[in-house]
């Protein structure tokens, strides 16, 4: 999908994508792909050659493959949090800022982006040229990332007290529960560290922008904030993950407690039967008229024995 916007007296509008041509595009301060077609992206690359990145290439991990600068402009890959069946993903966000234009080119419909563009079909998004534009992305895609923290926080709380407090829970299920949430912080923290990379590598060439420095020093401060807010969560998270593999422990060696003082309990009764269980010719309690009675009362006697000393000691 090929979206176009303009901006009209500071203010950022959404072009109709009905019948949405060279010109439209040529005019426009931000052009955004989403999944785009052949054609769609035949058309851009018609009229901004070498602009946007080859798919195989948005994804790469090393520095110098995601921000760059070139005679086409400046470039940043960057991730981005979204939602995919109960999990939390992060897809790269390819960024080109030329001297008149927004290139962005993504693969996935992400919350950032509509948020920004409902913004901007209401008026409410204000920007003065398309580095303003990629600031106020930013900056939206931090303030996305503090509400998912937050979110996160709630859940842990959750976890926590069925961990720590809950005598009923289901500590499997518990600890089921934590590991999606390092699952989600962890993808939080790598969304927060590659937005800290993208907007310092920004500052080194917007140096003559005063307004859009301003508005990336205020965001790296939020970053800084947030990415301790995720260390915290971490050490909580493997503070309850700890927490309930212990659990899970002792009440493992309860039940091999258990197992361990009945096979002593029966073992000294399992004696005595062996004993009078033996088919010797002659034995001396064989032919007396007590000795089956007796029997039956060693046993019990043999049995009870070692039960009362382990209560005694206090082991059970």
């Amino acid at each position: 999908m090929l979206r176009a916007f303009k901006l009209s007296h500071g203010r950022l509008t959404e072009t109709d994508t009905l019948g949405l041509g060279a010109e439209q595009l040529r005019t426009s301060a931000w052009i955004d792909l989403q999944e785009p077609t052949e054609d769609e992206r035949r058309i851009v690359d018609t009229l901004y050659p070498a602009s946007l990145p080859a798919e195989e290439d948005v994804e790469e991990i090393e520095p110098s493959a995601r921000y760059f600068t070139d005679q086409h402009g400046i470039h940043v890959h960057s991730s981005f949090l979204f939602q995919s069946e109960g999990r939390t993903r992060a897809c790269t966000v390819a960024f080109t800022l030329r001297p008149e234009q927004l290139l962005t080119l993504r693969d996935v419909d992400l919350a950032d982006f509509r948020l920004l563009r409902l913004r901007a079909r209401r008026g409410q998004v204000e920007a003065e040229s398309p580095l303003g534009i990629l600031t106020l992305l930013f900056d939206q895609k931090v303030e996305n990332l503090a509400d998912s923290i937050e979110d996160l926080h709630r859940e842990l709380q959750d976890a926590s007290y069925k961990v720590l407090e809950d005598q009923s829970a289901d500590m499997e299920n518990a600890i089921d529960e934590l590991a999606r949430l390092e699952d989600s912080n962890g993808t939080i923290r790598l969304c927060l560290i590659d937005t800290h990379r993208s907007l310092s590598f920004l500052l080194r060439h917007i140096r003559q922008q005063p307004a859009a420095v301003e508005t990336s020093q205020e965001v790296l401060r939020d970053l800084d904030t947030l990415l301790a807010h995720t260390s915290f969560l971490f050490d909580k998270i493997n503070f309850l993950m700890d927490a309930a593999q212990g659990f899970i422990s002792i009440e493992q060696n309860r039940v091999i407690k258990i197992f361990s003082i009945a096979a002593v309990v029966f073992l000294p009764p399992t004696l005595v039967a062996s004993i009078y269980g033996m088919n010797f010719h002659f034995m001396p309690e064989l032919k007396w008229i007590g000795g089956y009675p007796m029997a039956l009362g060693l046993m019990v006697l043999a049995a009870l024995a070692p039960y009362w000393y382990f209560k005694r000691k206090k082991w059970l």
